[in-house]
């Protein structure tokens, strides 16, 4: 992998941090886009209170001069502003145990697991008594800093004319028509509170999601991404770890909550025949082409030239109002889970950060294939290669 990354940072804590290495020196890296970035990821109906404290920006303090990447690691920091009233539990250094900073450390201890989170699991792996030490790491707070680094990542993926874009399909029950020419409704989709161009969907989708809210429920659904005019020969049928269509579906599995992840036709491969699943391939004026997409842009690991089209569903927030059943950690009696500040239904904002991780995916990809020290470089290999494939 040359396109690398680290994330820290607490969901309470001071701030979110990332180090990216791998970026070649020679690109424009726009802070106003990665701010817009991580302000797609804070909208949608059904987000909860956090939204209404964060609102998001990096800081850039290494890797970049003058607006352009210099080839060095380049280091992000996002602020957390929820930080103030979290200086005493979350602090980094000892806090003096006076009554009062006992009582508010107290006050903020977990120990009421939540089904479906990393509580539990977390807890019993590191050996914590209190769950907020994996609570604040496991939050989907993180992808902040995710979506920041896979902007960088479109960075790069811009100089190539590579373009991305994230739907929603699916909310509860109500299914959302994502139209094929998707790319001409981005203004609508980036506009919309649920991130849809079916207006009419959008409607039903927010009636579902009040009505998860007032049962004290949680909502999930689906959400496609799309990345356009990616080029012929990313990824690598030889070994397993090279496959393309491998490497976005764990980067994008990884986001939290996303509990599948399809390609193309993907589960519908199961009942279609195989002369209705495979897109037959046709020349024209010297270039190949296919009149439909069902591999969704990958064919045995290796991009084809096609869209890529990746289908991922997220499941229900495991945070609700009305708790489910759980236990204790310390005396493993039955009680109700904890309930921690949290959205009814985040599908939206996964799919910008799921967009964020196959934009990171493709980068690397690309700076594998193409060179990595230098944007030059890098467009000049391009360059040859697209003539090469051209002759054939």
């Amino acid at each position: 992998m040359i396109f690398r990354f680290l994330t820290s940072g607490e969901s309470h804590g001071k701030c979110l941090n990332a180090i990216i290495e791998g970026v070649p020196s020679g690109i424009k890296i726009d802070v106003d886009f990665i701010n817009s970035e991580l302000k797609k990821r804070q909208t949608g109906y059904g987000r909860g209170g956090r939204m209404k404290i964060e609102k998001d920006s990096v800081k850039i303090l290494s890797g970049v001069r003058h607006g352009v990447s210099l080839g060095s690691p380049i280091a992000l920091e996002i602020e957390n502003k929820d930080w103030e009233n979290w200086q005493i539990p979350m602090s980094s250094e000892p806090v003096e145990l006076t009554d009062e900073n006992i009582r508010i450390i107290d006050s903020k201890k977990i120990t009421n697991v939540r089904p479906g989170h990393a509580d539990l699991a977390g807890a019993l792996k590191y050996n914590h008594t209190d769950i907020r030490n994996i609570l604040e790491r496991s939050s989907a707070r993180e992808t902040a800093a995710r979506v920041a680094v896979g902007a960088v990542a479109k960075c790069i993926l811009k100089e190539f004319n590579i373009k991305s874009i994230s739907c929603v399909s699916q909310i509860g029950s109500v299914i959302a028509n994502v139209a094929d020419n998707i790319f001409e409704y981005e203004d609508i989709i980036n506009n919309s509170e649920l991130r849809t161009s079916d207006a009419c969907a959008a409607e039903k989708m927010k009636a579902e999601i009040d009505k998860a809210k007032e049962l004290g429920d949680t909502l999930g659904g689906k959400f496609k991404v799309i990345y356009k005019n990616v080029p012929v020969g990313l990824g690598s049928h030889v070994q397993w770890d090279r496959k393309l269509d491998g490497l976005l579906s764990q980067a994008i599995m990884s986001v939290q909550a996303v509990k599948s992840v399809e390609i193309g036709l993907g589960n519908d491969v199961a009942e279609t025949l195989g002369s209705k699943t495979h897109d037959e391939i046709f020349v024209k004026d010297g270039k190949y082409f296919r009149k439909t997409n069902n591999a969704g842009g990958i064919e045995s690991g290796i991009s084809n030239g096609e869209d890529i089209v990746i289908t991922a569903a997220m499941k229900a927030i495991p945070t609700m109002v009305k708790p489910l059943n759980s236990v204790e950690i310390d005396t493993k009696k039955e009680v109700s889970a904890h309930f921690e500040r949290s959205d009814v239904c985040a599908v939206p904002a996964c799919a910008v950060v799921a967009e964020a991780m196959g934009a990171i995916v493709l980068a690397d990809a690309m700076l594998e294939k193409f060179s990595h020290d230098n944007i030059s470089e890098m467009k000049r290999n391009y360059a040859s290669y697209v003539e090469q494939i051209s002759l054939r």
